[in-house]
């Protein structure tokens, strides 16, 4: 169907791309996937991020 959403799992995803960088997510911790994920969001989102993150005990 034209238009519809794709859904995917986590593992079935390795790389990232944002316009701030790339990230091979294949492997890694759910601690090093949140640090990778906000090391390449928008700089603007990073501290809101991060503090989600910790308050969620991701990091």
């Amino acid at each position: 169907m034209e238009g519809a959403g794709v859904t995917t799992t986590r593992g079935d995803v390795h790389y990232i791309v944002t316009e701030f960088g790339v990230v091979n997510l294949h492997g890694r911790t759910v601690r090093q996937r949140a640090e990778l994920l906000i090391g390449i969001a928008h700089p603007s989102f990073q501290e809101d991020l991060e503090m989600f993150a910790k308050e969620h005990h991701y990091l």
